[in-house]
């Protein structure tokens, strides 16, 4: 597909090394826009970043008729090469999202040509820092002005780019989780699989009161019971019992992730007993209590796979064993990272070199 191009005359990247990169504090020089009317896409632009008008009675923003994506490209630390991780699973979940929030869904090929275009356009601001990346995140929200409450006629794609260090860092001490028993992140028949603005803002509240009280992360439980584990924060959850690694299915309220199903297929070329299931509280505190519970950790795009210390639900605490430079954890978070830098093999051609 053809990408028109506007470029900036005046790049912030001089400026912007002078910043604390952190987690989105740091944008690169253009960001990428396309409209959809008259049902279809327009020609994409690549500009340089900068605000958009948006209609005050935009739909998007007052009936959260708005979806996301969140990836990463990767310089690679021996041949400079930039890739992608999965931008196909990606593609497929914001095809998904957009069909659960009746938005009008992007061609897959369309989806990765317009990030392939974009990051090469700022390829510069791709660090070269291991574990530093450039972050790519995709928003298609409704644009029309209008009041009532339906699927709206319009519809904005803008896809922003940012330079971000790691979100937790391989020397980062293991998390401390709060099981949050009163708050629900998405219901059954809810949204909960789909990637929308519209499931994040009920967990400001928790995860801000759980902070203040010395936790790293919550743990979303079902909303039926409370009983049972469903994601912790940003990242799907992996428990390690004896010799069986588990992570809850997906019901419809748990984010599909790609780094989650990267492990589990990693899991199973290594022969390790991985799968899916419900995993409730109570055989979590028997696991502990007995000492079989020997890893949790998160995976996600921003964390990778961040190992858990413990996790606190109903006033008990929760512990895995210590961690050990020997964890399942740690050579997952070892393998997925050498095949996003380019220093080891990629059996499953799951990088995207960006030309």
């Amino acid at each position: 597909m053809e990408i028109d191009r506007k470029l900036t005359t005046a790049s912030n990247l001089v400026a912007a090394k002078d910043q604390e990169l952190g987690f989105g504090n740091v944008f690169s020089d253009h960001m990428l826009v396309r409209d959809w009317a008259d049902g279809e896409w327009g020609r994409a632009m690549i500009t340089p970043r900068e605000p958009i008008p948006v209609e005050p009675s935009a739909l998007g923003i007052h009936y959260g008729q708005s979806v996301f994506e969140g990836l990463k490209a990767y310089r690679g630390s021996q041949d400079g090469v930039i890739r992608l991780f999965r931008p196909d699973r990606n593609a497929a979940r914001l095809k998904a999202s957009s069909e659960r929030l009746c938005i009008p869904t992007l061609p897959a090929e369309e989806f990765l040509e317009c990030i392939q275009q974009l990051v090469a356009t700022d390829s510069t601001w791709v660090p070269k820092e291991r574990e530093h990346a450039l972050y790519v995140r995709p928003m298609v929200f409704a644009s029309e002005g209008h009041l009532s409450v339906r699927p709206a006629q319009c519809y904005k794609l803008v896809i922003t780019t940012a330079p971000v260090a790691p979100y937790f860092s391989s020397r980062s001490r293991a998390l401390r989780l709060k099981a949050e028993s009163r708050f629900t992140r998405a219901a059954s028949g809810g949204t909960g699989s789909a990637k929308t603005s519209g499931n994040y803002a009920p967990t400001l509240w928790p995860m801000a009161s759980a902070a203040a009280e010395g936790f790293d992360q919550i743990l979303w439980l079902d909303a039926q019971e409370h009983t049972f584990a469903e994601e912790a924060g940003q990242m799907n959850i992996f428990f390690r019992i004896g010799d069986e690694v588990v992570t809850p299915e997906l019901s419809g309220t748990i984010l599909p992730g790609v780094t989650r199903e990267s492990a589990l297929k990693l899991l199973e070329d290594w022969g390790v007993n991985a799968g899916t299931r419900r995993i409730s509280m109570e055989e979590l505190a028997r696991a502990s209590e007995d000492g079989s519970l020997l890893e949790i950790f998160g995976a996600g795009t921003a964390a990778v796979i961040a190992s858990v210390a413990s996790i606190s639900y109903l006033g008990k605490e929760i512990s895995a064993a210590p961690p050990s430079s020997g964890s399942l954890a740690e050579r997952l978070r070892e393998e997925l990272l050498g095949i996003q830098y380019g220093e080891r093999q990629d059996p499953h051609n799951w990088t995207h070199v960006v030309g």
